[in-house]
């Protein structure tokens, strides 16, 4: 029989009390500011913003210019004090530039990524090359940003020296959904045609819906952790930062859909040597800068096989493949990244 003092002992009303409190608090506050690596607008362009972080002491005279998904805010890349690709680099010695896609409304719903490449993509690196008076540039991209990167330095009359890809997609015929899905998608049992005509653009909430039909149930397990945790102050304000993250899908224009499904979901056209912008091919053996693939060895959005191929349809001489004990994300909100870049770039991008 359990006695009055050992009921006292196992159960800390007081204590549960404020731990239900915080979890409510934390999943109701208000948002978290995503601006926390101090940075300048240096252009924009339509709904986009061209964003220079200063280095706390410059070191390397080769800028770095990132290039993000289309599906997701970028504030993953500079997600918290202590974890931050952007705030590791400029402690490093870089300068480095953002391209913040914005959000797209209505009035962009014909935008394509030919477009997003030769209008945005491009325009950027030209005022990456001007503003900071340097003769070569260092592209990075992150997961479908880097497979916009690597099209871009397929044509790329700018000077770039070093293309690094992380969490990339390249070889589409790898599917990291469903087989049964994927197959349905190709054969057109789902009407990409018909749901752009309606829609225009793609509404954030089903872009979230498609990336939780990949990734449950590892959506719900946070708010779990979120409860056992909510008196970890610590770990609250990261949990507060990703969940926002993860939350924070942005509108996809139906001219951007139609050739991620069309030209490489369905056709593969990258890998195949078919894709033109503007009616010139971007052939991937136009590539010649240092090229840097990473992978995440545990990611449930973009396996390996996916991103691998790169290696052998560019000619860069100088090729690096690392795979990485991380996810999806992990990879970037861990801090490993900036590590890894640092390392890899300081060799090729010259000490003043």
């Amino acid at each position: 029989m359990t006695t009055d003092t050992e009921m006292k002992t196992s159960f800390d009303f007081e204590k549960e009390l404020t731990r239900w409190n915080e979890f409510f608090k934390t999943i109701n506050g208000p948002e978290l500011s995503t601006e926390l690596t101090p940075r300048q607008l240096i252009w924009k362009k339509n709904k986009a913003t061209l964003w220079h972080y200063s280095a706390v002491e410059r070191k390397y005279d080769v800028p770095i210019f990132f290039v993000y998904s289309l599906f997701n805010r970028p504030n993953i890349l500079d997600f918290a004090p202590g974890s931050s690709v952007i705030e590791g680099l400029v402690n490093s010695g870089y300068d480095v530039y953002l391209l913040d896609w914005g959000i797209a409304g209505y009035e962009d719903k014909d935008i394509n990524l030919e477009d997003y490449i030769v209008d945005y993509i491009k325009k950027s690196v030209q005022r990456v090359l001007r503003h900071s008076a340097a003769d070569e540039v260092s592209v990075v991209g992150y997961c479908l940003g880097g497979t916009l990167a690597a099209m871009y330095a397929s044509i790329a009359d700018e000077p770039i020296k070093n293309l690094v890809v992380a969490t990339v997609p390249i070889d589409f015929s790898v599917a990291a959904i469903p087989d049964k899905l994927a197959n349905g998608i190709k054969e057109g049992a789902f009407n990409i045609e018909r749901f752009v005509g309606v829609y225009g653009i793609i509404p954030p909430s089903y872009v979230e819906a498609m990336f939780r039909s990949v990734t449950s149930p590892v959506y719900n397990s946070p708010y779990v952790t979120l409860l056992t945790r909510a008196n970890d102050k610590r770990f609250v304000e990261k949990w507060r930062r990703m969940n926002n993250w993860t939350k924070g899908h942005v509108p996809l224009t139906g001219g951007a859909l139609q050739q991620i499904n069309n030209d490489l979901f369905k056709e593969n056209k990258l890998v195949k040597g078919e894709f033109t912008i503007r009616g010139v091919k971007a052939d991937l053996r136009n590539i010649q800068a240092n090229l840097m693939v990473v992978s995440s060895k545990n990611d449930n959005l973009i396996p390996e096989e996916q991103s691998l191929p790169l290696m052998d349809l560019v000619s860069s001489k100088d090729k690096t493949y690392q795979l990485v004990e991380a996810g999806h994300v992990s990879l970037a909100i861990s801090g490993k990244l900036s590590g890894i870049l640092d390392q890899w770039l300081c060799a090729r991008s010259r000490k003043n």
